[in-house]
């Protein structure tokens, strides 16, 4: 992409966003005007033909890969889906199958009954109280925009960004979720992520790169970061640095949804608090699984078996797409082949 390019699709994303920052955009409300020179697809690609979504929508994320829904999720639901969080930090709850994960800063020997020794949760799917979140009608409704009417939950998380004890090991390298799903077409596979309270900047917001969504799958290994990287926070290698990227601040209740191709990722948290999101990526029903041996994927393949033996005893030479198969939950619809 030219400098040109470049500059008029920032331009769009700035204008969507209603900011005049290059670094910085605000998750206003997604019925912006789309100026009709930035889009050039003979038809939609990334979205499904839908009643849900504005044509000026539409338009920008086919362009872009994200949206920003404001106010999309309760009030009530986000506190109640706080309060089962804090009721497994204590230990109350127990899910089967849950993965805990801390950040790579916490000394092993520290253990704290609360939110300070737990940085995410992964695989929410049998509790049955965060599981709402991937049930919610308004959220269906947006996700069924992307993925069609049979709609599949494939990964659950709950993040729980830490303040930063100084070695800035609570960011998230810039990458690609594609990277650890062995299911496609990528074109019918969305991720749904909700801010559970205002964020910004400070405490860690996310970061996209518009129209990354339209490149291939890129290689990912770990940063070489002084500080440390937490597990599985793979990064691109070989993205252009001078790419223009945007900051989204978004408030309690507010949903980007965003393709898996998109290039995003988010900086470290600078405040004293700890800045939670909720999140599900969706496919549809129709996907079909891969292998991803002798692909870029079977670093995750490997990594996660030998994660999950340890925790779970699951057989090291179980594949990726197994656990995958075993996590899916239809959510909507009927469900066909994944």
């Amino acid at each position: 992409m030219n400098q040109r390019q470049a500059a008029a699709r920032l331009r769009v994303v700035l204008g969507h966003l209603g900011q005049t920052s290059a670094r910085t955009g605000v998750a206003y409300p997604t019925s912006g005007a789309v100026s009709p020179n930035s889009f050039h697809p003979p038809q939609f690609q990334y979205t499904q033909d839908n009643d849900v979504l504005s044509l000026e929508q539409r338009k920008f994320y086919e362009e872009n890969g994200f949206l920003v829904i404001k106010s999309l999720v309760s009030d009530p639901d986000i506190q109640r889906f706080r309060d089962q969080f804090e009721r497994i930090c204590r230990g109350e709850v127990k899910p089967e199958q849950m993965m805990i994960m801390r950040d790579v800063s916490i000394a092993k020997s520290e253990y704290i009954p609360s939110e300070r020794m737990i940085s995410k949760i992964q695989y929410f799917e049998d509790d049955k109280e965060l599981f709402r979140y991937c049930t919610l009608p308004e959220i269906l409704k947006y996700v069924e925009c992307f993925t069609g009417p049979n709609i599949m939950a494939m990964h659950t998380m709950l993040i729980n960004k830490p303040p930063d004890s100084g070695k800035k090991t609570s960011r998230h390298p810039l990458h690609q979720d594609l990277h650890y799903f062995p299911f496609r077409p990528n074109n019918k596979i969305v991720c749904a992520w909700t801010a559970m309270e205002h964020i910004d900047r400070n405490n860690g917001c996310l970061c996209v790169l518009p129209g990354t969504h339209k490149g291939p799958l890129k290689p990912h290994d770990y940063p070489n970061w002084e500080g440390g990287v937490n597990l599985m926070f793979y990064g691109i290698q070989d993205y252009d640095e001078n790419s223009p990227c945007v900051h989204l601040v978004m408030e309690k209740g507010d949903t980007v949804f965003f393709h898996p191709l998109l290039i995003h990722g988010s900086g470290w948290n600078k405040t004293q608090g700890y800045r939670k999101a909720i999140s599900c990526h969706f496919a549809s029903a129709d996907c079909h699984y891969i292998d991803v041996k002798g692909t870029s994927q079977e670093i995750v393949e490997r990594e996660v078996m030998e994660l999950v033996h340890r925790l779970y005893g699951i057989p090291k030479d179980t594949s990726l797409q197994e656990v995958s198969r075993y996590r899916a939950r239809l959510v909507k619809g009927r469900r066909i082949s994944l």
